[in-house]
């Protein structure tokens, strides 16, 4: 499997991994791959099916122009964002890469083909660069999910087949090479990795996406006031999470009130994912709040000995169990529905935790089957386009589910009826079967039954 753990969590910014993240890489991709732009006198961006329908919520437009000037998500300030954004529409010309002006505003250089998709993905994006002789070059591609992009023909982005020791395409390859040699998930994971890299660079690398979550989480639970998007949502996370605190030396708490913590910490990432900030894409922007809120329960409330060493197997272990999730079924909420997203993440999570505790390689399969068994069919329906409701909360419920998936596979010897195989079959499957309408277009459930300004009109 060519996929690393740094493939999986990727540093960006809210709201989107596939509407967000995946556009503003294919709109900066598109233009590298054009050559030298001297020539260069105007582009466009057409963005065809869920990327039209719901791209305005989700910020599409204001990736693409990102992506456009040069700016990538990892490293875009998302407090200069605004500021960027509206010197270029006032100025009515675009710096493409950051070097070549061309005339461009939103009315004219965006367009939103939202009765039409393209063939591969839901989410298509064609772009044109005009040139001065009168030519154009165009390009294709697709946003596929978690922030992966492709170009018709590729399976994944373009990258260097690295050979593994423990090469795997199915849990059940991984569990039989654990058994024959020995080792643990995350030990064979690690091994994978640094085929790629060095061990103290891996360890790095883990540090950094444990550090950005972490200070996501921190963030979100003191930011007040209202979400952008014109639903007038206000954050909630930081207000239940003084309560929270409150309510720990009182006399009327309740033993069930330490299960808030979690899910505060979820909803804080999620707030701050809906308000544009940076998040770490785990494996999707609009699920990123599970694995973050679950690692802080293991790191804080766990007691681990080694704190660290648990926290890179189980961020390890999650990305074994997310790549098994995109190559055999998907990660898009556009391609299955959310339960591609926040069923895939509950399962990382929940994997991740059984590793990080110790657990065997059956009890860790055990944990990500249950987790994503009880989301089967959770459809991606967010009102307005925007990612808020139901999306904040189901991240909350999710962490909650992660933990108890876990629960239940640890109190067992890691023998169970379903593999996670056969689970991930079975998301696939009812992914495929789905109307368009549940699957990131907002043309159905909650987006529909909840009165709204419709916030996707162009």
């Amino acid at each position: 499997m060519d996929m690393s753990v740094f493939d999986l969590f990727k540093v960006g910014i809210g709201p989107s991994s596939s509407h967000t993240v995946g556009p503003m890489v294919a709109a900066r991709r598109f233009l590298t791959e054009c050559g030298p732009l001297d020539d260069a006198v105007g582009v466009e961006a057409h963005l065809y099916g869920s990327l039209a329908l719901t791209g305005i919520g989700h910020a599409t437009d204001k990736a693409v122009i990102l992506g456009l000037m040069g700016e990538t998500p990892q490293d875009v300030d998302p407090d200069a964002v605004e500021d960027k954004l509206a010197e270029a529409e006032l100025d009515g010309v675009l710096n493409l890469l950051g070097r070549q002006p061309v005339p461009f505003t939103r009315a004219t250089g965006l367009v939103w083909h939202k009765q039409s998709s393209l063939p591969d993905h839901p989410n298509g994006m064609r772009f044109v660069l005009k040139l001065a002789d009168g030519s154009v070059i165009e390009r294709i591609y697709y946003s596929v999910g978690g922030g992966f992009i492709t170009a018709p023909g590729e399976t994944q982005a373009a990258r260097e087949t690295v050979a593994v020791p423990f090469p795997f395409s199915t849990m059940r390859e991984l569990l039989e090479q654990g058994s024959r040699d020995g080792l643990t998930i995350p030990a064979m994971l690690r091994a994978n990795e640094c085929a790629r890299m060095t061990n103290d660079a891996l360890d790095a690398g883990l540090d950094r996406i444990w550090a950005v979550m972490r200070g996501c989480i921190e963030r979100g639970l003191v930011m007040e006031g209202e979400l952008p998007g014109g639903l007038n949502v206000k954050r909630r996370a930081a207000k239940l999470w003084r309560q929270e605190r409150a309510a720990r030396n009182a006399t009327n708490h309740l033993p069930h009130d330490a299960v808030n913590q979690v899910s505060l910490y979820a909803m804080a990432v999620n707030e701050e994912n809906a308000a544009g900030g940076r998040v770490v894409t785990a494996p999707t922007n609009g699920a990123a709040g599970i694995i973050p809120a679950v690692l802080r329960y293991y790191a804080e409330d766990c007691r681990p000995s080694d704190a660290r060493r648990g926290i890179h197997d189980f961020l390890l272990t999650a990305a074994a169990i997310g790549m098994l999730c995109k190559k055999n079924a998907s990660i898009s909420g556009a391609e299955i529905g959310c339960q591609g997203e926040v069923g895939v993440a509950c399962a990382m999570a929940a994997a991740g935790l059984v590793a990080a505790l110790g657990g065997t390689n059956g009890q860790i399969e055990n944990a990500a089957e249950i987790g994503i068994e009880h989301h089967l069919g959770m459809t991606c329906d967010p009102i307005g386009g925007l990612v808020q409701i139901p999306c904040i909360e189901r991240n909350g419920m999710g962490a909650i589910k992660a933990i108890t998936a876990a629960s239940l596979a640890m109190k067992g010897d890691g023998t169970h009826f379903v593999s996670l195989d056969d689970v991930i079959e079975t998301m696939r499957q009812t992914g495929f079967d789905m109307q368009a309408k549940y699957k990131e277009t907002s043309l159905g459930g909650l987006a529909i039954h909840v009165v709204t300004v419709n916030h996707a009109a162009c």
